[in-house]
């Protein structure tokens, strides 16, 4: 008999990629160069040249089992050093080859963290609006996710829901910064009142509450600023990172855990993670990649289009009329749609060619996102069609 818990799971498919496979079969029909979709977050920068020829150079000088063999549960001991020492240097923490567990990209960073510090029953508190696949990461762990609604004003920390919703069943709270879909990267001040408060709570309640860390959006920053590093705030932060958008390889899935190594229990989480492995059966990420991408450990794609897209498109939704919290990172923004009904609003721009994520399984009712990780030309002929559908269904 088939699990009747996936298969009510399969009610419930991805909004995104189910624009995005909508936009793929319309381009089909009418030429995808006419469908502006900003469905999907899939970088359209390409990846270094660096990062291809540390392929072609490992082929050249490793064996076919180095190559192609499995690497250790917890990966590449070499891998681990090169990036513990990049994070040390660049962020001052502490950091060694035992504070670092290398995973398949940021999701299975998730999964590992979220196991290593909550038990089922326990609640891990996320900030709204969210990446609507932190439902099954924590979920399907046997955690409960609850959501602290929105500051739509900035949407930064919402601390007086965030105080209200602190309890002793809090275990572990989940950020994403620079974050999907706001475009927004917190600040120092932010982090430093969120560490504040988790600082107390423990004293409160007894217990470590660790802050998991989701930041596949650290690298790309808009007006010469940094993110702040989250682990330079807070003790018993776990980091969870990927190298899909920095470097332009969602494909290849690789990224870490990395325990700030000041972290309560710091030396037994890696060991975790590699039991954890065993039960879900997310270990081992590809050997050859694992060895290319420390090879570029320092480098990025060229990043620099997100901002200018997102310069463009900022402009013209302000033109139009629309409310916008301008993006500090990433490469989303997240308008106020012009009704309430953000399923409506979304409805309505296919009519113009326009894919665009409706709000509601973001955690925030009544906005949309944009991914603008497309190609500038496209951008720019997308501008049209928005004035068309602003005029066309709004009178604007």
């Amino acid at each position: 008999m088939l699990s009747q818990h996936y298969r009510e799971m399969c009610n419930t498919p991805s909004v995104i990629r189910a624009l995005s496979v909508y936009a793929t079969e319309r381009g089909k029909e009418i030429g995808y160069e006419n469908v502006f979709d900003y469905s999907l977050g899939n970088p359209s920068v390409p990846v270094p040249e660096a990062f291809n020829q540390a392929i072609r150079d490992l082929t050249t000088e490793l064996s076919s089992s180095a190559l192609h063999g499995y690497s250790p549960n917890p990966g590449n001991p070499e891998v681990r050093r090169i990036v513990a020492e990049s994070l040390k240097r660049r962020f001052g923490l502490d950091y060694t080859a035992e504070h670092i567990f290398m995973t398949s990209a940021a999701a299975s960073a998730i999964a590992h963290a979220v196991r290593c510090v909550t038990a089922p029953g326990d609640t891990v508190l996320s900030f709204a609006p969210f990446f609507p696949e932190y439902r099954p990461y924590i979920n399907e762990s046997g955690a409960v996710l609850k959501l602290v609604p929105a500051d739509t004003e900035s949407f930064q920390i919402n601390f007086d829901e965030f105080e209200k919703m602190l309890d002793a069943n809090v275990h572990a709270v989940l950020i994403n910064t620079p974050n999907n879909p706001s475009g927004i990267a917190y600040t120092a001040e932010t982090l430093k009142r969120l560490a504040g408060m988790l600082t107390d709570a423990e004293k409160r309640f007894g217990h470590e509450i660790f802050l998991i860390s989701d930041e596949p959006y650290r690298e790309i920053v808009f007006d010469g600023a940094e993110a702040p590093y989250v682990s330079a705030f807070y003790d018993n932060t776990i980091s969870c990172y990927s190298f899909s958008k920095s470097l332009s390889i969602p494909g290849e899935r690789i990224g870490y855990v990395a325990v700030n190594p000041k972290a309560k229990d710091a030396e037994m989480i890696v060991p975790m993670c590699v039991q954890i492995s065993r039960g879900i059966g997310h270990n081992c990420p590809s050997s050859i990649i694992q060895m290319a991408m420390a090879r570029c450990i320092d480098m990025t794609s060229d990043l620099s289009v997100y901002e200018t897209n997102m310069n463009i498109l900022y402009d013209e939704l302000v033109k139009l009329g629309f409310t916008v919290v301008r993006p500090g990172g990433t490469f989303y923004i997240f308008p106020k749609a012009p009704e309430p009904d953000a399923k409506a609003f979304v409805e309505k721009a296919k009519k113009y060619e326009l894919i665009l994520v409706p709000s509601d399984s973001f955690g925030v009712e009544g906005y949309f996102r944009m991914a603008y990780c497309i190609d500038t030309e496209k951008v720019k002929r997308s501008l049209p069609a928005l004035e068309a559908l602003m005029k066309g269904e709004y009178g604007r």
